[in-house]
């Protein structure tokens, strides 16, 4: 029998270092929707309730954001830092990532269906609940960080991994999945596990979730 090879790890993020070693401060107010916002550091901003729908943020670092109940949709990141946001809900379905980091957030609801996600790293973060519900992600690492539920229905994801993470609900309905490590993550539960293809587990892991497998195939296991 020909050895399972182990999954093809991720790309980091290829940020335009030079550019982000030095943004230029700029009054965060002057964000506005549909707009392109270029090597600036946008810090300690208090987006709520704003609609920035479709606003392009390019060699960017924005610090320190309260974002609750802002509405990013259609937005688009790339070559971007992303640190200490907060926000109860955050509205970013549609939106584009490119080599960004997301790193020291603490986030309720974050809506990011149909989003695109390529070269992107979340670390050191919380979300209550993450919806990845037909997003595309590739070459993306989570690492240190912890979710209420992940939703990935209908997802497509490729080349992904978990480190040193925590998910209590993984919702994978009619996902696709290739080079997923999930070795890295505790798992409390899993919805649709026909999604699990593709995906790399540890047999701990497996075993634990003997019960939801031996269910969906209606096996009874007593004693």
């Amino acid at each position: 029998m020909t050895p399972r090879r182990s999954p093809i790890r991720p790309v980091p993020p290829k940020m335009s270092l030079p550019v982000l070693a030095a943004p230029v401060d700029v009054d965060w107010r002057t964000v506005r929707a549909h707009d392109l916002h270029e090597g600036a550091r946008y810090a300690g901003a208090d987006v709520s309730g704003r609609d920035l729908s479709g606003a392009t943020f390019s060699e960017c670092e924005l610090t320190g954001w309260a974002a609750h109940e802002t509405l990013l949709r259609g937005a688009s990141f790339a070559d971007a830092r992303i640190e200490r946001w907060g926000a109860s809900s955050l509205a970013v379905d549609r939106s584009s990532w490119l080599s960004v980091s997301v790193t020291g957030s603490r986030l309720g609801s974050v809506e990011m269906y149909d989003s695109t996600l390529r070269n992107v790293s979340v670390e050191g973060s919380k979300i209550d609940w993450w919806n990845l519900r037909g997003a595309e992600l590739r070459d993306v690492v989570v690492r240190g960080s912890l979710f209420g539920e992940m939703d990935l229905s209908g997802a497509r994801a490729q080349r992904v991994a978990f480190e040193d993470c925590r998910i209590d609900t993984l919702t994978l309905d009619r996902a696709h999945l290739a080079d997923v490590d999930l070795r890295g993550a505790e798992i409390g539960a899993v919805n649709g596990v026909e999604g699990l293809r593709g995906a790399t587990l540890t047999s701990a892991q497996i075993s634990l979730m003997a019960p939801v497998f031996a269910a969906r195939l209606g096996i009874d296991v007593r004693g």
